[in-house]
């Protein structure tokens, strides 16, 4: 057990507390809660009157880094991590990477936007990236039960505020670059720069293996990498689409190869390839892992598609301009009738990226019902505003209910149209002002199919 805690809630009798100061939450605040708890240390940032120790140092945050870097980042030495990074694809390439490592029998975890996964146990998280100490505190969880391998989705939150500090990558891979977090970054070459620190954490012989096809890829592109992409070293030749499933033909050193994946769409074959590149690197045969491919499918929330009638409602996390993108024209190349979208944007993030999303949205679909998306704090009117502020469409109505929005689009279903619900993917809740209130997309559509 790690001895330091930075949640007095979470202390146990014996260890040390770290009082950070966040941007909501001051540590210093709940000294005396951990001191109640079974603190026999606390490390602060100010003197403080209490009933043990106390050692003030300039940066608690920077004191609790050194610490795990010191103390705990040798007893990960043999754990085989494998980071993943880009602005979309993250959450399933890892989980393609996880499942097949399990398929080849491995002990393997999976950290990311949709949990923590090792055995038999899965737990959510509140972040992509969790924070420095709930990151070494999963990974000597895993560890400690036999753990092998963990793969990881590495935000640019994480590799900017070094959350990740410590941790060395045997394989680090970059998806793709997209207008996302810019209330954040500020600018994309921030938020690119963030990205490329991926690098700066693979050990001495770890390879990145890049998508050549991105537009932002060439500063990737040093050091040990191999490319996948339409002229890259897994190159991809040719791809047949259909419901549910992509036939890919591609080469790597002068020999061809088909498979055939679970999953749909040009972005999916992005995700498989890199997968299956990132495999091979760790010393998996092609041939191998094209075996235990029909064995594999897409995480709960990524192009998840269900049957309604002669029709699909299909579940997507796409709340970016480029993965609305991808989505819509995903569907757009499959046999169909109608493509109705339902998409929103997060309050309290970048409102840049409002009315590029509500533009392709309705550019590209039949017709669009915009809804909220966890507009958190921010009044979901002014949100709604952003996103058809600049849109001369008029294909698409407002319904602030997600649910109504949602069962509204259900309604309009005829034969062999694509119901597309974006932005939500695997959460199953909505949250408005500082309340999380229950809402699953999935599960409003099977309620909805199960008594019409």
């Amino acid at each position: 057990m790690i001895k330091y805690e930075t949640d007095s809630r979470l202390i146990k009798n014996g260890q040390i507390f770290v009082a950070i100061v966040g941007h909501t939450v001051d540590g210093h605040d709940y000294i005396e809660k951990a001191v109640q708890n079974g603190a026999v240390k606390i490390i602060a940032e100010k003197a403080v009157k209490t009933s043990v120790p106390v050692l003030v140092v300039p940066s608690t945050e920077e004191y609790l880094k050194e610490v795990l870097i010191k103390d705990y980042s040798p007893l990960l030495k043999d754990l085989k991590l494998i980071g993943v990074t880009g602005t979309n694809g993250k959450t399933t390439t890892c989980f393609l990477i996880y499942q097949l490592l399990k398929k080849f029998s491995k002990k393997v975890g999976y950290l990311g936007t949709i949990g923590f996964y090792y055995n038999d146990i899965e737990r959510e998280l509140n972040n992509t990236t969790p924070d420095n100490l709930t990151i070494y505190k999963l990974l000597l969880e895993a560890k400690d039960n036999g753990a092998e391998y963990i793969v990881m989705e590495v935000s640019s939150h994480a590799l900017e505020l070094e959350r990740i500090v410590g941790l060395k990558f045997v394989t680090g891979a970059f998806t793709n670059l997209s207008q996302d977090h810019l209330d954040f970054h500020e600018t994309m070459t921030n938020y690119l720069n963030s990205k490329l620190k991926l690098k700066n954490y693979l050990t001495e012989d770890g390879v990145m293996i890049v998508n050549d096809d991105d537009p932002s890829v060439k500063p990737f592109k040093t050091g040990n990498y191999v490319t996948i992409g339409k002229h890259g070293d897994y190159k991809i030749v040719n791809c047949d689409y259909y419901q549910d499933s992509t036939v890919i033909d591609f080469t790597f050193d002068k020999r061809i190869y088909k498979v055939k994946i679970n999953l749909i769409s040009s972005f999916n074959v992005y995700n498989y390839m890199m997968s299956l590149a990132i495999l091979h690197s760790l010393g998996f045969k092609i041939e191998e892992i094209i075996n235990k491919t029909d064995y594999i499918y897409s995480p709960k929330g990524r192009c998840e598609s269900i049957n309604v009638g002669n029709s699909f409602a299909v579940v997507d996390y796409a709340h970016t301009p480029d993965a609305v993108d991808k989505v819509i024209k995903a569907h757009l190349e499959l046999e169909h009738n109608r493509i109705i979208t339902i998409v929103g944007c997060g309050g309290d993030r970048d409102p840049k990226k409002r009315p590029i999303m509500g533009d392709i949205a309705t550019s590209l679909s039949d017709y669009v019902i915009f809804t909220n998306d966890n507009p958190r704090t921010e009044a979901p009117q002014k949100i709604m505003d952003d996103i058809v502020r600049d849109n001369t469409n008029t294909n698409y109505e407002i319904i602030f209910d997600r649910k109504e929005a949602i069962e509204k689009g259900l309604s309009m279903l005829d034969n062999k149209d694509f119901l597309l619900i974006l932005g939500k993917g695997h959460e199953d809740y909505q949250i408005i002002g500082q309340e999380k209130i229950h809402c699953d997309d999935a599960e409003i559509v099977r309620n909805y199919s199960k008594y019409k």
